[in-house]
């Protein structure tokens, strides 16, 4: 307005610039009208263009999939720029969609608590229903409070044995433990309804020289961090794993906890988890797990074979198709499978988890061997296109039926039938 008005008096191009400190070019292209006040005009092709039908795609796919993970996708699809001009082009486009479910809640005011390196590790169970190989997963997470570094145990039950070993394998992912546990009140820990530890569990704790505290009742925030390690572990690699079983599961969240999880910046500062995790002085361990017994329920398949954690373990062929139970000591290189009536029908060497190896017994061996040949047979198959019309026999039957059926109708013997059939066979 003031360029045109000073215009408008006659003062020529050169003065206006002076006056308004812009160059003539500038001021030229305003009073022609070829620029527009407050909007910066640029030839440059936005390189996001190339990137947003995928994004959609995606956000249709998913509406509520993080920004990190979309920037990694994407990032490796070929987009060069920064985390911030993807997500600066995320909110401009308003690509991610409106979920009124999600806007409806809110959070609820807290305060960060101080955890001193070493002083804890939080536990909590992550149960997801829907994996791709139909069964229900259940994975413990141990998250120590001061660095937030976390390591994941998949398990196929959240029974106490089950927790025990996770624990176990957790510590050791850590190479230490806290010298105090938060768990949530879950009842294989704590006894439901009160803040006591479950008889069963006070020597688990004190095998590993650590104490137990309950989360307080309706306090969830006191386990925020590993809350918040569970809310990571799901939206950042549980939406985008590609795995199609509990043993590629677990094979994969090791991965990401140290490829991903340990790289994290901690707390808004400049220091990475794994870094301020140097610094947390663990409580060693001790040279074995506490000694649980797990028990599995198996069905025996066609080949009389159990599968167990990613192996194969045989029995008598007798068993085929028969639910029968695995028994197993933490800590032992063994296993057994016992029989519905509660007797050890074999014994085995435990596999690694996950080397879908294949262990039989000789005599396994040697008893399928048995059936299959026995069941075997060289006969031809049958015909498929012969000719079997009813037999005498079948017809005598059928007539038999007929007759009670009818019982006051004349009997007429079929060989009057078979006379009248001749008789037409000759004539024609």
């Amino acid at each position: 307005m003031e360029i045109t008005a000073l215009r408008k008096r006659g003062w020529t191009i050169s003065a206006i610039a002076r006056h308004v400190g812009h160059d003539r070019k500038t001021v030229r292209a305003y009073l022609e009208g070829t620029s527009e006040a407050g909007v910066r005009k640029s030839t440059a092709v936005d390189p996001f263009d190339r990137f947003e039908p995928y994004v959609r795609q995606r956000f249709i796919d998913d509406p509520h999939v993080w920004g990190t993970v979309l920037f990694v996708e994407v990032a490796e699809l070929g987009f060069e720029r920064s985390y911030p001009t993807f997500t600066r082009a995320l909110r401009a486009r308003s690509l991610r969609p409106h979920c009124e479910a999600c806007a409806s809640s809110k959070g609820r005011a807290h305060v960060d608590i101080d955890h001193p390196p070493g002083e804890e590790i939080q536990w909590d169970w992550l149960e997801l229903n829907d994996t791709p190989w139909g069964t229900k997963l259940y994975i413990l997470v141990g998250a120590l409070s001061h660095s937030g570094k976390f390591r994941a145990w998949c398990s196929d039950s959240d029974d106490q044995a089950h927790l025990i070993v996770g624990i176990d394998e957790i510590l050791r992912r850590l190479g230490g433990t806290a010298r105090r546990w938060r768990v949530d009140r879950m009842a294989t820990v704590i006894v439901p309804g009160s803040a006591r530890v479950q008889r069963s569990f006070v020597p688990v704790a004190k095998h590993y020289g650590a104490g137990v505290d309950p989360c307080p009742p309706r306090h969830g925030n006191r386990k925020g961090i590993v809350e918040a390690t569970i809310k990571f572990i799901t939206q950042r690699w549980w939406r985008t794993a590609r795995i199609d079983s509990l043993e590629a599961a677990q094979a994969s969240l090791d991965t990401f906890a140290v490829n991903v999880g340990d790289t994290r910046r901690r707390n808004g500062t400049r220091s990475t988890v794994a870094e301020l995790a140097a610094t947390e002085q663990l409580l060693g361990l001790p040279p074995v797990g506490y000694p649980v017994e797990v028990n599995l329920s198996r069905k025996v398949a066609n080949n009389a074979l159990v599968s167990v954690w990613g192996n194969h373990y045989s029995v008598p062929p007798g068993l085929v198709g028969v639910e029968v139970g695995v028994r197993w000591r933490f800590g032992s290189d063994s296993l057994d499978i016992v029989s519905p009536a509660g007797g050890v029908v074999a014994s085995h060497r435990v596999a690694p988890r996950g080397a879908h190896r294949t262990v039989r017994l000789a005599e396994h061996t040697a008893a399928l061997e048995k059936v299959v040949l026995g069941e075997f047979n060289s006969d031809r198959p049958c015909s498929t296109k012969p000719n079997r019309p009813p037999s005498a026999a079948a017809l005598a039957i059928a007539a038999e039926i007929v007759g009670n059926q009818h019982a006051d109708s004349p009997v007429i013997d079929l060989a009057v039938y078979q006379a009248v059939i001749n008789r037409g066979g000759e004539a024609s």
